[in-house]
């Protein structure tokens, strides 16, 4: 508990949003070895702006414990602990993507592709949980995310995105996560409460989030790692954010030529986001219908949304 209270006391001002939390509690898979695939799309709310499109291939294998990487991370001892690496792709667009000038005042192109490390590290006596990850990637051109949006649009007979030639240019991708939670009342099998904070460090976002996250429905708790054979719950995650630095808004934290990025003076400090949604899981398979909303990140635009789909297995 120690830990918690340290991370509490010292990083409660340091906060932020993302996207793809698959290491969040309510998205626990009871088990040493998984593949999960995490897909989010702007479409799912109605909309082909901001935050348009991210996927994620999650593979848990007790082999990555000997990554050295792992010594990075805080890992209190006494604790259960899945180990992983994931592959993650985001892509952002401004509203007018078939425009092939500069949105000014809006959002620039950008995409960014990341290698990922983690750790999950479950406490079932205190019920608390620590998280973290390592990535290590590219934001510009050399993410393919002009050639994806192009490949879907014009396979789904959209319009063409015509604006990525303006996008955020290559740099480096190096993040360092740090998550904790701690479980605050939990009812039987059908409701609990989690306090949750992040503190996110690198050259693509520095920032942080705290906030809560709640589970009602027929529900394991993934600090007992339980084995109930169904589970069928809803979530919600409101959180309260305050961002550093945004790449994928200010371009690369070492290459300044991109054509068009946002100006420090006109990011929201300030956001806040709510994520909810439905889970099913069995033993072995996990499926997961998600939402989510967030307040204006740049002091032009309004609020934004998308929503989620991801499915994963035991083996």
């Amino acid at each position: 508990m120690k830990y918690g209270l340290f991370f509490f006391l010292f990083f409660p001002s340091i906060l932020f949003a993302q996207k793809i939390d698959h290491l969040v509690s309510y998205r626990d898979i009871s088990s040493e070895r998984y593949f999960r695939f995490n897909y989010e799309n702007d479409y799912f709310a109605a909309t082909d702006e901001n935050y348009t499109q991210g996927y994620n291939f999650e593979l848990a294998l007790q082999v990555f414990e000997k990554n050295p990487i792992n010594h990075l991370f805080i890992i209190p001892k006494d604790t259960h602990r899945t180990y992983g690496l994931a592959i993650e792709h985001i892509g952002y667009t401004p509203n007018h993507y078939e425009r092939p000038n500069i949105q000014f005042g809006d959002r620039p192109f950008a995409a960014a592709i990341m290698l990922k490390s983690f750790v999950v590290s479950t406490d079932t006596i205190k019920n608390s949980q620590w998280i973290g990850a390592l990535s290590l990637g590219i934001i510009g051109p050399g993410a393919f995310g002009e050639e994806m949006q192009v490949g879907i649009h014009n396979a789904t007979g959209n319009k063409e995105p015509l604006g990525w030639r303006h996008q955020i240019k290559n740099d480096v991708v190096f993040n360092y996560q740090l998550g904790y939670e701690k479980q605050l009342l939990r009812w039987d099998d059908w409701f609990s409460l989690q306090a949750q904070t992040r503190m996110q460090l690198g050259t693509l976002f520095t920032n942080a989030s705290i906030g809560f996250n709640t589970t009602l429905g027929w529900v394991d708790s993934p600090f007992s790692k339980g084995t109930r054979r169904f589970q069928l719950y809803f979530y919600a995650n409101p959180m309260a954010n305050v961002v550093g630095y945004d790449g994928t808004l200010q371009g690369g934290l070492f290459n300044k030529s991109s054509p068009y990025t946002i100006a420090s003076r006109d990011i929201e400090r300030l956001t806040a986001q709510l994520d909810y949604g439905l889970i099913l899981k069995t033993r072995t398979l996990y499926f997961e219908f998600s939402r989510s909303l967030i307040t204006r990140e740049i002091s032009t635009l309004g609020s934004a949304g998308w929503g989620g789909v991801k499915f994963g297995f035991t083996f």
